[in-house]
């Protein structure tokens, strides 16, 4: 795996390096949905895309398949999930056929930057909360336009400040934009904004306990490398703490214009 895509892929799962890595698995054992809400996601799709049995849906860093899994049921629809982790691709895949939807969910475990180079002519393409893993995000926004149809649905998890907070302190190091700064870089990649959905409900708090009650299990098993969990529970609490009081979670739906 290439230095780059390793520290993408270590802060999209709020870990500082690729050290503690091999152990995140293991304290997210208890999560399946790791980003974007699914039954968010469902309804998106069905008001914005024209449904078929030819309809494709491309999910870029699908994590454990969630979202995938839970498109595919309720709709009826192809789903392509790709992750970096097989651990999660195997989840995915358990899950899917769990599910009895194991003919339309298809996992890849591969590197969403190489992964996108190829995927295309999808009606909707979903990227769950995994930050800028594709690039800066104007690259990143290209690289999920280009594995669109023209009119093409993208879905994208993210988080701002509101356009008066900017100067606010934050205890997680978000790479973090305004709301009116979000607009105008979707403008600006030829990107037609349709709506925002807030994921004010989501129990990060209870999330991040979930995830601490893990780490303890897994320092004690590795005592040498107790501090690099405990870092690593401490980014989830401070992300959960900025989530709540000062930056908006929210769902992005936009349409290709271009």
């Amino acid at each position: 795996m290439k230095k780059e895509t390793e520290n993408k892929l270590a802060y999209s799962l709020s870990a500082d390096s690729m050290e503690v890595m091999p152990y995140v698995p293991y304290m997210l054992q208890d999560l399946w949905s790791l980003g974007s809400n699914p039954e968010d996601i469902v309804r998106l799709i069905e008001k914005y895309v024209p449904l078929s049995k030819d309809t494709r849906v491309l999910d870029i860093a699908c994590g454990k398949g969630a979202v995938s899994v839970s498109i595919a049921k309720s709709l009826g629809i192809s789903v392509c999930g790709i992750d970096i982790l097989p651990e999660f691709i195997d989840i995915a895949n358990k899950k899917a056929k769990e599910k009895g939807v194991g003919e339309l969910c298809r996992f890849t475990c591969a590197d969403a930057n190489e992964a996108v180079l190829s995927e295309r002519g999808y009606d909707c393409t979903i990227l769950g909360g995994p930050g800028n893993i594709l690039g800066t995000w104007p690259e990143t926004l290209k690289k999920m336009r280009d594995t669109l149809k023209q009119n093409g649905l993208i879905l994208m998890d993210e988080s701002y400040l509101p356009d008066d907070a900017t100067g606010v302190p934050l205890k997680y190091e978000f790479d973090q934009m305004t709301h009116s700064e979000w607009l105008k870089m979707f403008e600006d990649s030829g990107l037609a904004f349709l709506e925002e959905v807030h994921n004010d409900t989501y129990d990060y708090e209870r999330e991040s306990k979930m995830i601490a009650v893990r780490a303890e299990e897994v320092a004690k098993k590795h005592p040498e490398k107790r501090a690099l969990f405990e870092k690593y529970v401490q980014n989830q609490l401070d992300q959960s703490d900025d989530l709540t009081d000062r930056v908006v979670a929210v769902t992005w739906a936009l349409k290709n214009t271009l």
